[in-house]
């Protein structure tokens, strides 16, 4: 957490109910107060009050005969992140933050990590395709330029390897002139795929849901969904460029046919182990999973897609 408040309403242990009352009279003028904080001499956290607990008190009672113990706290260092998740399930109006020998340093309001979680979560979209956290509607134009162009520059090389692919095997699309037809078809269908994995493993991260279930489930879990999902598209794809090959009169339709399934089921088995490998990766290497997860995974899917099907297709013409 970057940032967290000065909690007004702390107290010593020893502190009775009369006294505490007395003074929040005068705190609740500067200041919106939810909870009161008890310390010890040290000023360790060591109980926290809600009003209810002292208008119930004897007045002459100390904090620490009515406050709760062992109370709740949030790490000054904790990311945003790890702090949403840890309160996802409290919904309290505020939250202490304590240091790791749990003094009280601030507190923290649930509608500020909220709000500052809404923002994580809405700028999530644009790091994966290289959009800077920063960067917003009202962003000077050169400003916005500086932080795009860089990801663009990327993008563009991981293109040029795309393409050097497609290079590869251009006598094979010069005698199978119908190959470069479907090209976009299998690159399209497989990117698809891998964004659907990559989406889902960017929320399992953001919220925590990969303890439940480990990487290795996962990227295989993956990894089925792209061969169930590209078998079935295949299927369609594959007799389509049937279809297509017999219309304009190219030898091995048929076999065209079976190379587009093999190649649609392949790419998106593929697509889909890369879309939850590449967070996993960026995240196990200390990076922002988001942060243009989306071009290294569409390099990856054109690349299999496009290279299995070129492939297959110079094998069959020898």
């Amino acid at each position: 957490m970057s940032s967290f408040d000065t909690p007004l309403a702390v107290f010593g242990t020893d502190t009775t109910v009369r006294d505490a009352i007395e003074s929040l009279r005068e705190l609740v003028q500067k200041a919106f107060i939810t909870y009161i904080f008890v310390t010890d001499s040290g000023g360790r956290l060591v109980g926290v009050l809600a009003f209810r607990e002292l208008l119930f008190a004897k007045s002459d009672q100390r904090l620490a005969e009515i406050m709760l113990k062992d109370p709740f706290s949030l790490k000054p260092d904790m990311p945003l992140v790890d702090a949403m998740r840890t309160v996802v399930t409290r919904h309290y109006p505020a939250y202490p933050v304590t240091d790791d020998s749990g003094r009280l340093v601030g507190m923290v309001r649930g509608q500020s990590l909220f709000e500052r979680q809404a923002y994580e979560i809405s700028a999530q979209a644009g790091s994966m395709v290289g959009v800077e956290k920063e960067e917003r509607v009202a962003t000077h134009l050169m400003r916005a330029f500086r932080f795009r162009h860089p990801w663009l520059q990327l993008n563009l090389l991981t293109a040029f390897v795309a393409a050097a692919v497609v290079g590869i095997f251009q006598d094979t699309i010069d005698r199978i002139v119908v190959l470069a037809a479907f090209l976009p078809v299998l690159a399209g269908q497989s990117g698809n795929s891998g964004c659907q994995a990559l989406a889902v493993t960017l929320r399992g991260l953001t919220l925590g849901e990969l303890r439940a279930l480990s990487p290795r489930k996962l990227v295989f879990k993956e990894a089925c969904l792209g061969l169930l999902n590209g078998g079935v598209v295949g299927i369609v794809a594959g007799a389509a460029m049937w279809f297509y090959a017999r219309s304009q009169g190219t030898g091995h339709a048929v076999m065209l046919g079976v190379i587009v399934w093999v190649a649609m089921t392949a790419a998106c088995a593929i697509s889909g182990i890369s879309g939850a490998l590449v967070p996993l990766t960026l995240k196990r290497l200390g990076a922002d999973p988001a942060t243009a997860s989306s071009i290294f995974l569409t390099t990856l899917t054109d690349v299999a897609s496009m290279g299995i099907m070129l492939g297959l297709a110079t094998l069959l013409i020898r």
